[in-house]
């Protein structure tokens, strides 16, 4: 569990949630989401049903990008705060509301790592990229040893390769919905997940990345 600063009526309080959470793509919920977005511009109180939504999307997102709970609780809720203070100017355009929260999210998190001086390494221990259920117990060191040499070799991918690996294995998202998040094409993040997995493969073997088919 973690805490993280939530909005009430005007203010901020702490609540606990889960690291992951599961949730539907951004698609299914954008028609409300804009339902939504239209009354917390005149009503700041609905501004707190979007907050509900995505708090802990965000978090996930804030936290695997910076791998400190502490610094992911404060951008979380900077996220949530900017996006209050400029909901007035937000504009659908195409682009789903929660998009425009995890580019806010982005933004912070690259001042945070510009301003701090800090290596671009997320904390991707919590994420499990390679299966685990139904193990043979003699199969549970081997698979140990081929996640930390994954975990490692993603940490040296390129700060857009690994926000696109947390937006697919952690937030689960389609490509759509992730290209609308980077301000790409469909067919982009398609290009770039597949030279992605290409690059973990040539490094570890194909046995050690999942997904592939996925890229096809």
């Amino acid at each position: 569990m973690a805490c993280v600063t939530c909005m009430a009526d005007g203010g901020f309080y702490t609540r606990k949630f889960p690291l992951a959470v599961p949730g539907g793509t951004v698609t299914d919920l954008q028609e409300d989401d804009m339902v939504l977005v239209a009354r917390a511009k005149s009503d700041p109180a609905a501004f707190g049903f979007l907050y509900e939504r995505y708090v802990s999307k965000i978090y996930n997102y804030v936290y695997y990008r910076t791998g400190d709970h502490h610094e992911a609780e404060d951008l979380t809720a900077r996220t949530f705060q900017r996006a209050m203070a400029h909901i007035g100017r937000y504009r659908e355009r195409g682009v789903p509301f929660s998009a425009w929260l995890y580019r806010i999210a982005h933004n912070l998190v690259a001042n945070w790592y510009r301003d701090q001086g800090r290596r671009k390494v997320m904390g991707l221990d919590d994420v499990t990229l390679i299966g685990q259920s139904q193990e043979r117990p003699e199969s549970v060191a081997e698979t140990n040893e081929q996640r930390e040499r994954l975990l490692a070799a993603i940490r040296r991918l390129p700060a857009e390769r690994q926000q696109l690996l947390i937006l697919k294995f952690v937030e689960r998202l389609s490509n759509a919905d992730i290209g609308q998040i980077m301000s790409r094409s469909e067919g982009a993040v398609k290009s770039l997940y597949h030279r992605t997995l290409i690059s973990l493969r040539d490094e570890l073997g194909p046995a050690s990345v999942p997904g592939e088919e996925e890229a096809e």
